[in-house]
């Protein structure tokens, strides 16, 4: 599982480091992760539970417009990432734009997969949530268990 926030710098070739304890269990993998957008940020997954999440999605409807449209957002956008020699992803000239990535980036652990964010966006969030703090985690105590 990915937990732990780490601030990062994006070179000028739009490469990242990722850190070594998600590097690692990247590694436990043959294919190399899949970046994608997500909704202000971009999300990193092991390329076997990105399978998994396509073959959830392809069960859907495809007559519900909402599962067409995020469909192509986040499936028609997505990339294979691999890991170079050091350590580092190269984040794509579309998704760092959208993801308004430059210079500093924060890579967040979420379980299942890495966030990476714009650091001031993060902040900005992390702010926004610690503000309704009690509203967030009734909502989320009262989710059905997936």
């Amino acid at each position: 599982m990915f937990r732990g926030r780490h601030d990062h710098t994006i070179d000028k070739k739009g490469r990242v480091s990722i850190p070594a304890a998600f590097r690692t269990i990247l590694a436990r993998s043959e294919q190399a992760p899949i970046i994608t957008n997500d909704k202000d940020h971009l999300t990193l997954h092991r390329f076997e539970d990105w399978e998994v999440f396509e073959q959830d999605l392809k069960a859907k409807s495809k007559l519900r417009p909402n599962v067409a449209k995020y469909t192509r957002v986040v499936i028609g956008e997505a990339m294979d990432c691999p890991i170079d020699s050091q350590g580092r992803i190269l984040i794509p000239p579309r998704l760092r734009k959208r993801a308004d990535l430059d210079g500093k980036a924060t890579i967040a652990g979420t379980i299942d997969k890495i966030e990476i964010w714009n650091t001031e966006r993060y902040e900005a969030d992390i702010s926004d949530t610690l503000d309704h703090l009690d509203e967030v985690q009734v909502s989320v105590d009262q989710s059905p268990a997936a």
